[in-house]
């Protein structure tokens, strides 16, 4: 049941074009094979609600008396935790990259409360660098951080820093296997396969 929807979603993804093939950098300096953008999930809304569907799953395997809040980080992580506390009936709140430059110059919007337990919610995670900053900024700020979520791993060592961090990552799809329902599907062949396989650290 939960292979069939894991090679449903990855497919779906690949169709609607969240998934192509070339040469890209990432937000994290890396130059990748594949790119992966989740931002164009909610412009399908079919697509949409089954990935949120997930999230809640999750959230809900890690345990809901785990966590207060739910926080998202810009922009697409935003999107996923927004949904994801809804559901969930947890406060939302998200974790800017920069400061902002006017009003109270604040990183966390929302409110956060002193030793509040937050969920750190983001679309993928590459080397962790993002999710690690957020997880910095929640302490700094009071809060209390011991897991994390995302919809995709990239395994390119963001698990490891996260778990250095102290903090658990819980992934619906590793890259190994949204790339096997690809190749095997006729969805990419097997040098991009091959080529997108290499990024990942064992």
């Amino acid at each position: 049941m939960v292979k069939n929807l894991k090679k449903e979603i990855s497919l779906a993804l690949a169709e609607l074009g969240a998934i192509k093939f070339g040469r890209f950098k990432l937000t994290s300096g890396k130059e990748s094979s594949y790119y992966i953008d989740l931002r164009l999930v909610p412009s399908h809304p079919k697509t949409f609600r089954r990935i949120v569907r997930v999230y809640v799953e999750e959230a809900k395997k890690i345990g809901l008396k785990r966590f207060d809040a739910v926080a998202g980080i810009p922009t697409s992580g935003m999107v996923y935790a927004s949904v994801l506390a809804y559901t969930l009936k947890k406060p939302f709140l998200y974790v800017r990259k920069e400061p902002k430059s006017w009003g109270e110059k604040r990183r966390i919007e929302g409110v956060l409360n002193r030793d509040a337990r937050v969920l750190v919610v983001d679309d993928l995670i590459t080397t962790g660098k993002s999710l690690v900053e957020a997880v910095d900024c929640v302490r700094e700020e009071g809060g209390m951080v011991t897991d994390a979520l995302v919809l995709i791993d990239r395994e390119e060592g963001g698990e490891k820093s996260l778990r250095d961090k102290g903090v658990r990552l819980h992934s619906f799809l590793r890259i190994r296997e949204v790339l096997g329902f690809l190749v095997k599907a006729g969805k990419i062949n097997i040098s991009q396969y091959e080529e997108a396989i290499r990024q990942v650290k064992t």
